[in-house]
């Protein structure tokens, strides 16, 4: 198992925005990726513009796959002019 977070900061004003294509893109993974067993979105308490996504992934070929598909690939240019920096991306490998 692989675990990914990624930690986006939003620009002031943005946030329904980011949080309609944030959501169709959850409900598109939840759907089509069995090899994705957690992919959530997360506003930080006490933070208007810092939201999180919480992954995990089956194996490095489902993280990967993910990657490449349609539909993420689409979010990127939608999610892009709503964040105020670069994603902070943080892999995790699970422990058992």
């Amino acid at each position: 198992m692989i675990g990914v977070v990624a930690t986006l900061e939003i620009q002031d004003g943005k946030q329904a925005e980011f949080e309609g294509v944030a959501k169709d893109l959850m409900a598109k993974v939840k759907a089509n990726e069995p090899g994705c067993t957690t992919y959530q979105l997360y506003k930080a308490k006490g933070s208007e513009t810092t939201y999180i996504f919480m992954e995990q992934y089956a194996s490095a070929e489902a993280l990967f796959a993910h990657g490449k598909t349609e539909y993420f690939t689409a979010a990127g240019p939608k999610l892009g002019p709503c964040l105020a920096g670069a994603p902070k991306i943080e892999m995790f490998d699970i422990v058992e």
